[in-house]
C-alpha cells in the first residue's frame, strides 16, 4: 500500500507514508494554516461570541493562492462581462463573501489541522523505523480529502496551473527546473487524493 490509500474494514482508510513523506505534508500542512491565518476566535478569545457575529471581508485576498482558495462566489465563466454585469457581478460577490468566508477559512483551517496532528500522533505513537501505516476514520479521511485538495489548489496556483493541459506540461519540464519538486509534490498529493476518493465511494 506504499503510497496509495486503502479502504479500512468498517470505513476509513490506510497508507504508508514514509519519514519523508510524513515531513513533507506536515511541512504544506503548516504552510497552508499559516497561510490562511488565525480565526476570529483566536483574535479574541475573552469572547465566545466573537466568532459567531463576525463578518468576513468583502474584498477578495491579495495573494493569488488565497484567491483560489477562496474564489468570488459570482464571476461569468463566459469571459468579460458587460459594465453594469460586473459591478453587479462584484456587489454580489463582496456581500457573499462577507458572511461566508470566516466559515470557509474555519473549514479549511480545521482540515489542515486535522492532517497536522494525526501524523503528530503518528511519528510519537506508531511510527516505526523508516515511516509508518496511517489510520484514518471516515470523518478524519474526509478533512485529509479537504486538505489535500487545498493543498494541491495552493501549490497549482503557484505553478500558474489553469487547466489540464497545464498539467501535461509539468511532465515534461526538465530535472533542472526549479519548480520540478513542487510540480513532483502536486503530481504525488493527486495521486494520493485520488486514491482517498476512491476509499470514500460506496
Amino acid at each position: 500500500m506504499p503510497g496509495t490509500f486503502e479502504p479500512l474494514p468498517g470505513g476509513g482508510a490506510a497508507v504508508a507514508l514514509d519519514d519523508v513523506e510524513i515531513s513533507i505534508i506536515r511541512s504544506l500542512a503548516v504552510q497552508l494554516l499559516e497561510l490562511i491565518g488565525p480565526g476570529p476566535a483566536e483574535d479574541a478569545p475573552d469572547d465566545p461570541l466573537a466568532e459567531l457575529f463576525a463578518e468576513g471581508p468583502s474584498e477578495p485576498p491579495a495573494d493569488p493562492v488565497l484567491r483560489r482558495l477562496f474564489p468570488d462566489a459570482y464571476s461569468d465563466p463566459e469571459g468579460t462581462p458587460q459594465a453594469k454585469e460586473a459591478e453587479e457581478q462584484r456587489a454580489y460577490s463582496a456581500e457573499f463573501r462577507r458572511y461566508t468566508e470566516n466559515d470557509l477559512r474555519s473549514g479549511k483551517r480545521d482540515n489542515a489541522l486535522a492532517v497536522v496532528r494525526s501524523l503528530d500522533s503518528l511519528s510519537t505513537d506508531s511510527a516505526s523505523e523508516g515511516g509508518a501505516v496511517l489510520k484514518l476514520s471516515v470523518p478524519e479521511s474526509q478533512q485529509w480529502l479537504g486538505a489535500l485538495n487545498d493543498l494541491r489548489l495552493a501549490i497549482g496556483s503557484r505553478l500558474e496551473i489553469a487547466d489540464e493541459d497545464d498539467t501535461d506540461l509539468l511532465y515534461r519540464l526538465p530535472d533542472e527546473d526549479p519548480r520540478k519538486p513542487m510540480v513532483m509534490a502536486y503530481l504525488w498529493l493527486g495521486g494520493l487524493q485520488e486514491t482517498l476518493v476512491a476509499t470514500l465511494m460506496p
